[in-house]
């Protein structure tokens, strides 16, 4: 195989995956957007986790939220618990890595708050005892998974469930699919408001 033909086979098995994404998750994604939309409007915030690949992807979502999107607008509460190595390390150091989200789930989100996590196998132990501690917080939480779900699928409120094995494909469309949420959750809110 030439190189020209594995970049074209990569971009077409990518094409084809959002096809199926679009046809089978539509309702999933607006489901997410009017979650994140009613969290926001009753002065909720979103957090976002993941690890490696998915960590950037918390960071660059909620950054869109933060800064904008789509449109000029005032700015909208979400948090990367990604980004605070001082937490994270020590977290790590006193109560071991699988406690670096859970930890800040508990000392930040509130009732009211949503909690979305990136990962494509959902079976990270930081992630699962993440969602574990939201749900005893009453906070909400969605997942942006792939390869069935894992155990974090069970352990949602909603769970979107990218039908691949491939990692970096997954995490391609959980991109994708972060960016059309935050688009249609702009455009809710601010169009509501007009």
């Amino acid at each position: 195989m030439t190189s020209g033909e594995a970049v074209r086979r990569e971009l077409e098995a990518l094409a084809e995956l959002a096809r199926e994404v679009a046809r089978s998750q539509e309702g999933l994604i607006l489901e997410l957007a009017r979650r994140v939309r009613d969290t926001l409007a009753g002065g909720g915030r979103v957090f976002f986790c993941g690890n490696g690949g998915s960590a950037a992807d918390a960071q660059h979502l909620a950054a869109e939220y933060v800064v904008r999107f789509g449109r000029e607008r005032p700015a909208l509460p979400a948090i990367a618990l990604t980004t605070d190595t001082s937490v994270l390390t020590a977290a790590g150091n006193d109560y071991g890595f699988d406690q670096v989200f859970a930890r800040q789930v508990e000392a930040l989100a509130r009732p009211g708050d949503l909690l979305v996590l990136h990962s494509t196998s959902g079976e990270s132990e930081n992630l699962v005892q993440a969602a574990r501690t939201a749900r005893e917080r009453g906070v909400g939480t969605a997942a942006l998974l792939a390869r069935g779900g894992g155990r974090l699928a069970g352990l949602v409120d909603l769970a979107l469930v990218v039908p691949t094995q491939s990692t970096s494909h997954a995490q391609e469309i959980q991109l994708a699919v972060g960016h059309i949420v935050c688009g249609v959750v702009e455009e809710l809110l601010f169009e509501e408001k007009k």
